[in-house]
């Protein structure tokens, strides 16, 4: 029987393309198979698939794949993953120095700084190495002061080979302060030398607690190695060498900027740089 109907009148519909909806916070959608309406409290990946909570005006929640299968205001929809936005580009270096875009780093400097260990040359650099790069200044650990003295004749300070060194426990009366005294009366050194400290015995103790989570460092009894008494108190592995260099990179990755550093370690790199960037005649 001709029912008069066309060829193209029995012809299975045509798939509407759904538009493609980025999942948002807050959003709320309906999956159509299930019923179940919720806002989106949350997205995250689950087996290498991204997958979205959902909880109804109940508290109850459920969980869903992305893709096909939703409303949203009573439309289909198609939900995809969150669109990734970069991050906008910080105008401020880890010292909280304005950042020079484009700026090429300049040809290093013959001057140098100086600090005591490894890590207070990470710890330099971290925070200041942006800074340093742009300026052409070297930072070179000294593992230990006790021959300061030769090491400044070696150098032999002047005019263009300017020297600026960081001193950990550099206080009145201590080996420390007798030390940098000797140095500083090497023939140069009075003009184109500056030996500047903190009040720590190590380093890691300028940065602040809190950018460990915790709220002071722990006492370290006088007779105890100080770093093995530090990891120790926090219950970090501390029994050797390998130890400690694994407790140095978990206190280092808790240093983002300068604001994670004790002021007395601040103002002191500072110093530093504005000696050593200073023009000729001016240090």
């Amino acid at each position: 029987m001709d029912h008069g109907w066309g060829a193209q009148d029995i012809a299975a519909p045509k798939r509407v393309a759904l538009p493609d909806v980025p999942v948002e916070k807050d959003m709320v959608l309906e999956d159509v198979q299930s019923g179940f309406v919720g806002a989106v409290v949350r997205v995250e990946k689950s087996g290498g698939l991204h997958v979205m909570v959902l909880e109804d005006r109940r508290g109850k929640k459920r969980t869903f794949r992305l893709g096909h299968g939703f409303l949203l205001d009573g439309a289909p929809v198609h939900v995809v993953a969150p669109v990734q936005r970069a991050a906008p580009a910080s105008t401020r270096t880890a010292s909280g120095s304005v950042r020079v875009d484009g700026a090429r780093a300049r040809t290093a400097r013959a001057s140098r700084i100086w600090v005591e260990g490894r890590h207070d040359a990470e710890l330099v650099e971290k925070v200041w190495g942006d800074d340093l790069r742009l300026e052409g200044i070297v930072v070179e650990p000294l593992h230990g002061v006790d021959d300061l003295e030769g090491a400044v004749r070696a150098f032999g300070p002047g005019p263009e080979r300017r020297l600026g060194i960081l001193v950990d426990h550099l206080l009145p009366g201590t080996k420390e302060s007798r030390i940098a005294q000797q140095a500083m009366a090497v023939p140069g050194a009075r003009h184109h030398v500056l030996i500047v400290g903190h009040p720590y015995v190590d380093v890691w103790q300028a940065v602040k607690p809190a950018a460990l989570g915790l709220d002071a460092w722990p006492v370290v009894p006088r007779h105890q190695d100080w770093k093995t008494g530090i990891l120790a108190g926090l219950g970090w592995p501390h029994h050797d060498q390998a130890a400690v260099a694994h407790g140095w990179k978990r206190i280092l990755a808790g240093v983002s900027t300068y604001a994670d550093l004790e002021p007395s370690l601040l103002g002191r790199v500072e110093e530093v740089i504005d000696f050593l960037t200073a023009p000729p005649g001016v240090a």
